[in-house]
């Protein structure tokens, strides 16, 4: 990544993975993603926010002697993940007398992980000032987004917000500023729902704390600089929010076809009556896209046949992926076909202990659906277009 002046002495360092297709063997990375990392001059003294993925250390290293950087006097670590921590043991041996600026938990998670010696550490506290050469820096605790040590550091005479994972969005782009606002949008919530949404409630109480700054710059650790902060600070007090939309997310999978004509009819009666609906075949879906859709779906319908005696293994993944990204859905609907019997339902029922939602009355059949079934799936569907009529969605 190519250095990047923001302000008079402020840098972006960090580095572009273009290639990154996969983060934490789980979450897909369709358009990569960044490590931001950023270089502070104030005077004669030298801060480094944040590190970058130790794949990428090289590229750091190279940014700060580009910029002759000879002396680094403080490390900002804001969260002790490896993708932003990782760099920082190499930095320490280049740079041997940096001190590294975190909390008494991240330091704690720093030298478990990465081993760091405890006489490196300069430890803040919350809403502390810390006068760095002509520069101040304000550290504001926002524990859980995503982890329990997580900070953020406003630099007050520059106005700027640096907040590691907080407002983040994983995509590699050559511009650090946002240049179409829908994929800007897309992008950042998907973030959002596959990182943030489990802690929505306690985003609510971060957001507060940092409502009072004169914020004119956000530079997260993960993709665009939010250089008009409003978009992404409007975008989370919407997903944090207890708003849905009218729309349902419809999600399954069919191992001989009965399952598919479930899911066939639901959709078009809801569609029909004037539901929005969002489908998903669990065989070839990219489970960020239906993390995107969960964020403000008033109702989720989840189809799967019965393999032995429960849920196809694929919809009990989704399920347990629900469970713990915690969306803000109003409605759950159970659909699915069996041969002989089994405990799909209890199953289910067990993995989503988290979910806040009302059960819709499930309906599960025997083979393939016949009339006395579609009378079934039409009280399904009426049921839930009743719902959101209440909720004044339609």
């Amino acid at each position: 990544m190519a250095i990047i002046k923001l302000k008079e002495d402020i840098y972006s360092v960090g580095s572009i993975d273009w290639d990154r297709r996969l983060f934490d063997e789980l979450i897909p990375l369709p358009d990569g993603t960044s490590y931001n990392s950023y270089l502070i001059k104030a005077d004669d003294k030298n801060i480094l926010i944040d590190s970058v993925d130790p794949t990428k250390k090289d590229e750091l290293i190279k940014n700060l002697k580009e910029l002759n950087i000879d002396k680094l006097d403080y490390i900002i670590s804001h969260h002790s993940e490896q993708d932003h921590s990782g760099s920082i043991p190499f930095i320490l041996n280049i740079y041997k007398d940096a001190k590294v600026i975190t909390n008494e938990k991240c330091k704690e998670l720093l030298m478990s992980h990465l081993h760091i010696d405890d006489e490196k550490f300069h430890l803040i506290n919350d809403n502390e000032i810390l006068k760095i050469g002509n520069k101040n820096f304000k550290f504001i605790f926002t524990p859980w987004v995503h982890w329990p040590e997580t900070f953020v550091t406003y630099l007050i005479e520059d106005k700027i917000l640096f907040t590691c994972d907080f407002f983040g969005s994983h995509t590699a782009s050559s511009s650090p500023y946002i240049e179409n606002e829908c994929i800007a949008e897309k992008n950042a919530k998907r973030y959002y729902a596959e990182i943030m949404m489990p802690f929505r409630n306690i985003i609510e109480k971060n957001l507060e704390k940092i409502k009072d700054l004169d914020i004119k710059m956000i530079a997260p650790s993960h993709g665009y600089i939010y250089d008009k902060p409003e978009f992404i600070l409007n975008l989370y007090k919407d997903w944090i929010s207890d708003d849905v939309k009218n729309k349902a997310v419809v999600v399954y999978v069919s191992m001989h076809g009965s399952t598919r004509n479930i899911i066939n009819y639901i959709v078009k009666g809801l569609i029909e009556k004037g539901i929005n609906v969002q489908q998903f075949n669990l065989t070839n879906s990219d489970l960020g896209e239906i993390a995107i859709s969960l964020v403000d779906s008033a109702t989720v319908i989840l189809g799967t046949p019965t393999i032995l005696t429960g849920p196809h293994p694929l919809a009990l993944y989704v399920t347990y992926l629900m469970n713990a990204l915690k969306p803000k859905t109003k409605f759950l609907g159970i659909v699915g076909s069996y041969g002989w019997g089994g405990q799909t339902l209890n199953i289910l029922k067990d993995t989503i202990k988290n979910l806040k939602v009302e059960l819709i009355e499930p309906v599960l059949i025997k083979g393939d659906p016949i009339d006395k079934d579609y009378k079934l799936l039409d009280n399904f569907i009426d049921t839930i277009v009743k719902k959101h009529k209440d909720l004044k969605l339609l």
